[in-house]
């Protein structure tokens, strides 16, 4: 996915009343009849000369907000924004005209930095087409039948194609090929293989950071220092602000600048231009694992034991930047034997944000919840607990001053269920002992996917099933396995908890608690009854139950409403419901 290799073919669309082309990447040249519209990134270079008089002030406002967003920021969202330059292209296989729009969605450095628009088998161009109200055709289809049917949301482009002239009824691979070589003798297309891979810009004009280990000499050109000379150090100034003059701060402190090439010995000047932060961000989980090595940049058996990181947990922003790079370090390190792994990270995961009045935290907007005040007043592990509670880890959520006042109240709840009931050494109940090992079950299973918020809820839920069903009594087996279902959350109160409670040594020693899959098992059912479709009761029956005990456990309970009436059928979905028809 970083790199991103993609097979396709790059087409030119003509533009209407101009000589000049629009040449896309597209992967499925089989759906170009499905093309309704193009979109240009906003810094095309021909964005201007298609920009018509009347769409100049809203192109420039646009492109104007968009160089302001990143270009992670423009990948990332989920509104789709544009502005219609005023000017059409053509369809090279249908011949229709085509509005030429420009949309932040569209990135220069991929691709051509222009893209034809399938907005029926793409969500991105769907959801654009939905927002400005333009043409939605389908032209893959599981069949001729569904030419004509609606759009209702983007559909996955694998089937025969449709609404495509000649090539209808084909399968869409067949298509792909067709059309490119079609392209292909027409002059208008070719097979090509584009990739999300981008060159990095390694220089920096800045005092921080590694001084890039070359010089420049007049006579043999740029030298690489020797390895003896290794590493280049930075040297010690007062002033390591920017100049804004465009060279780096280096470049004022001409007793470090001036030196001797190491070819010819005659005098040098050193590069002045330092490695960005990445440069050292790239490589750092290495050196942790050895960090007082003088030797090498890691013991090579410690990295084969630590090494490689099995979840790496970071920003969007990441996936395209620093663990790009330190996947490009890691194999130049395998490369020369330094590491015998090439792939650093197993698994990322990215975390989303929490917002405060509708907007990101920000000291400038004074919206920022100070977490010592939280602590002060709830204690770590309620605000531990509640940023876990809060919404699921990966998506944005908006902050609830009232809602750690739930989390309080329950884990103030498990204090009180455990110091209440550990003495009393109740014996175990076989609803109590099911709770609990549903529960570990439903915790353990959201916890290894991330779903620390659900699985929080069960917690609740358990107790209030304890509270319901139990008379508030708990056995010490269930109650030492909540005390360390609780402790990677809570791990001040799980650990006072378990000493309270006369365990040695730590929770987070103990084990983490194990279900019995035989006790998830329901022994029995809830099943409706119904007269003539209306709900009358509801019976337990056991598990398995067969049609004919059903019924008659049924027509016991409703006797009364069955007095005086003639069973006309009986009605039995198993497991659920026993309907009477009765007139």
């Amino acid at each position: 996915n970083w790199i991103g290799k993609s097979e396709g073919a790059e087409v030119d669309f003509a533009i209407e009343n101009s000589s000049a082309k629009i040449r896309v990447f597209t992967t499925r040249p089989d759906t170009l009849f499905g093309a309704t519209y193009m979109v240009l990134a906003p810094e095309h270079q021909l964005v201007s000369t298609l920009t018509s008089a009347d769409q100049r002030t809203a192109v420039d406002g646009y492109i104007k907000t968009a160089l302001a967003k990143s270009s992670v920021d423009r990948m990332a969202s989920k509104d789709k924004t544009g502005a219609f330059t005023g000017s059409y292209a053509i369809n090279p296989v249908s011949g229709e005209r085509l509005p030429i729009w420009i949309s932040d969605y569209v990135l220069i450095d991929y691709g051509t930095g222009a893209i034809m628009c399938v907005p029926g088998h793409d969500e991105r161009d769907f959801d654009f087409a939905k927002t400005f109200g333009l043409p939605i055709r389908r032209v893959i289809a599981t069949s001729l039948e569904d030419a004509g049917k609606p759009v209702e949301a983007a559909e996955p482009g694998e089937g025969m194609m449709v609404n495509s002239g000649p090539y209808n009824g084909m399968d869409w691979q067949d298509g792909k090929k067709a059309i490119t070589k079609w392209l292909a003798d027409k002059g208008i297309g070719q097979a090509t293989v584009s990739y999300k891979l981008r060159d990095w810009v390694f220089s920096r004009q800045r005092y921080w950071g590694e001084p890039i280990p070359i010089i420049h000499c007049p006579h043999c050109g740029p030298v690489a220092v020797p390895d003896e000379d290794l590493p280049v150090m930075l040297p010690e100034v007062e002033k390591y602000q920017p100049t804004g003059t465009g060279e780096s701060p280096l470049a004022a402190i001409e007793d470090w600048v001036q030196t001797t090439c190491p070819t010819c010995g005659r005098p040098g000047r050193r590069e002045t231009n330092t490695m960005p932060q990445w440069a050292g961000s790239s490589w750092y989980f290495l050196r942790y694992i050895d960090p007082h090595n003088a030797e090498a940049l890691c013991d090579k058996t410690k990295a084969d034991r630590w090494m490689p990181v099995d979840l790496y947990v970071g920003g969007a922003e990441h996936a395209v930047l620093h663990l790009l790079y330190a996947r490009f370090y890691v194999k130049f390190l395998k490369d020369i034997g330094v590491v015998s792994f090439d792939e650093p990270f197993q698994r990322l995961f990215n975390q989303g944000t929490i917002y405060y009045q509708g907007a990101k935290m920000s000291k400038s907007r004074g919206n920022v919840i100070n977490p010592d005040d939280l602590v002060r007043e709830y204690g770590t592990d309620a605000l531990r607990l509640y940023e876990l509670f809060i919404g699921p880890p990966e998506v944005a959520t908006e902050w609830d001053d009232h809602g750690i006042d739930g989390v309080f109240r329950f884990l103030s709840r498990v204090w009180r269920l455990v110091t209440d009931n550990w003495e009393s050494n109740w014996p175990e109940t076989v609803t109590v002992k099911r709770a609990t090992h549903r529960l570990i079950y439903e915790v353990t299973e959201r916890f290894d996917s991330f779903r620390f918020n659900t699985g929080i809820a069960q917690m609740m839920a358990y107790l209030n099933t304890i509270s319901a069903e139990g008379d508030n009594k708990a056995d010490r087996t269930s109650l030492a396995a909540l005390i360390k279902l609780i402790a990677p959350m809570a791990p001040h109160i799980a650990e006072e908890l378990w000493q309270m409670t006369g365990h040695t040594g730590s929770v987070f020693e103990s084990g983490w608690p194990v279900y019995d899959p035989a006790l998830l098992v329901e022994e029995t059912v809830t099943i409706v009854i119904q007269i003539n479709g209306r709900v009358k009761d509801r019976l337990e029956m056991p598990k398995g139950i067969s049609k004919e005990k059903a019924f008659a456990a049924a027509r016991e309970a409703s006797s009364e409403s069955l007095a005086g009436k003639e069973i006309v059928k009986e009605i039995y979905v198993p497991e659920k419901i026993v309907n009477f028809v009765v007139k």
